[in-house]
């Protein structure tokens, strides 16, 4: 479906999700449980792959896509969908604030890493496979730092990413591998939304 023939009915999924979470936060949880609700929130999202339109799920042949799907109004948090083309990879990088990522389409990796007192970044522990359905969380509380990398070398992934801040207005920081840090603002790769909000032919609408 394309993104101006994409009816709202399809979105509900995503519409559910975004009311949810938003109620979830209208509580002032703390973090620790809002990476616990929050992320089986966004497991019953990735548990069906029939809602993300197709404008939000295509790729670039030279870099991954981060493509705004909804924006809360007080910026509390976004969504995104990262789209990997074959073989696509991040720097390593971090974020600032609490993420959750849940694997949609495909399969992706996750290594976490750490920075040594000299600035280098190392690895951490193993990396993390993601499969549809499954969901990792990063924070500065727990672990906020990684590098993610499509799983395939021969089809697309996509994964949809929940964060405590409109992500791509956060200025945050990639560490090259011979150490040190640049900081960047990675804005979004797309200028128009879905609208799941649209229930003129939904006849439950009240």
């Amino acid at each position: 479906m394309s993104e101006s023939s994409t009816p709202a009915q399809a979105l509900t999924p995503l519409r559910d999700f975004i009311t949810a979470f938003s109620a979830l936060l209208d509580q002032h949880p703390d973090e620790a449980r809002i990476r616990e609700e929050g992320g089986s929130l966004l497991a019953k999202l990735v548990s069906r792959d029939d809602w993300l339109p197709d404008a939000y799920a295509q790729p670039h042949p030279e870099y991954y896509q981060q493509m705004l799907l909804h924006c809360d109004s007080a910026e509390r948090f976004s969504i995104v969908s990262f789209v990997w083309g074959p073989g696509q990879r991040t720097p390593i990088h971090n974020h600032t604030v609490w993420g959750l990522i849940g694997m949609l389409r495909g399969a992706e990796y996750s290594q976490p890493f750490v920075i040594d007192a000299d600035g280098t970044p190392r690895p951490h522990g193993e990396a993390v496979r993601l499969e549809p359905g499954r969901v990792e969380a990063v924070s500065p509380a727990i672990g906020d730092i990684h590098r993610v990398h499509n799983a395939f070398d021969d089809r697309v992934s996509i994964s949809i990413h929940v964060y405590g801040a409109n992500i791509g207005a956060v200025r945050r920081h990639v560490f090259p591998e011979t150490g040190g840090s640049k900081s960047f603002i990675s804005g979004y790769s797309n200028s128009t939304l879905p609208n799941p909000w649209d229930r003129s032919k939904d006849p439950a609408a009240s």
